[in-house]
């Protein structure tokens, strides 16, 4: 259970999109070390645009192993792989509805927090060839998650999630993903998130104007 399968890396890859030249992290495979799981990136990874990606709520991308066999059968051509969402981990059984924003676990040497959904951008689309995937993801609602990492250290295949402490306002990452592309949002959710405390400043301020 919540078992890393893949630690995951990229290198810079220029990709064309609408007629410019973008450079991106999306192309990640799996490599045979550990991560070195830093307070804002994971070493030697590429993070191309820092302000979407990377920094202290989402300094690493986990995604479950559970999910491939759904996007293969909808991308049967495609070369799969482990890391084909971009994440830096691939773990099996991570399950977003069980995954709560705050929640602490610790992971190999590391102590990690939950911070919010993975968002799909064009980059993905490149990825898979097909800019209507990010519809698809947003629809099929398991975007994984990220992490902040508390407590840095190396994180290797074989190592397992284990629980350290819950957060006393439950807002899972199934819910604030599907809550991104609701609208509105319902009281009762915009009521917890107010109480929360542990939410990315970025991620509040989407719901609650300053």
């Amino acid at each position: 259970m919540n078992t890393v399968l893949s630690t995951n890396l990229a290198q810079t890859v220029t990709i064309e999109f609408q007629g410019k030249q973008v450079p991106t992290g999306i192309y990640k495979y799996p490599v045979n070390s550990k991560l070195q799981l830093g307070e804002e990136v994971v070493k030697d990874d590429v993070v191309a645009n820092r302000q979407v990606h990377g920094g202290i709520y989402k300094a690493v991308y986990a995604f479950s192993s559970d999910d491939y066999p759904y996007w293969k059968a909808l991308y049967p051509k495609l070369d799969w792989q482990w890391g084909m969402f971009g994440e830096n981990l691939t773990m099996d059984s991570l399950n977003e509805e069980l995954l709560f924003i705050g929640d602490r676990y610790s992971l190999g040497e590391c102590i990690l927090r939950v911070t919010q959904p993975r968002e799909p951008c064009f980059k993905l689309g490149v990825r898979f060839g097909d800019q209507e995937v990010l519809e698809k993801f947003v629809a099929h609602s398991r975007p994984g998650t990220y992490f902040a990492v508390e407590k840095t250290g190396r994180v290797g295949t074989g190592d397992q999630l284990k629980l350290l402490s819950s957060h006393p306002v439950q807002v899972s990452i199934k819910e604030m993903f599907y809550a991104y592309y609701s609208r509105p949002p319902k009281p009762a959710f915009l009521e917890r998130l107010q109480s929360h405390g542990a939410l990315p400043p970025k991620v509040y301020k989407r719901f609650f104007k300053a």
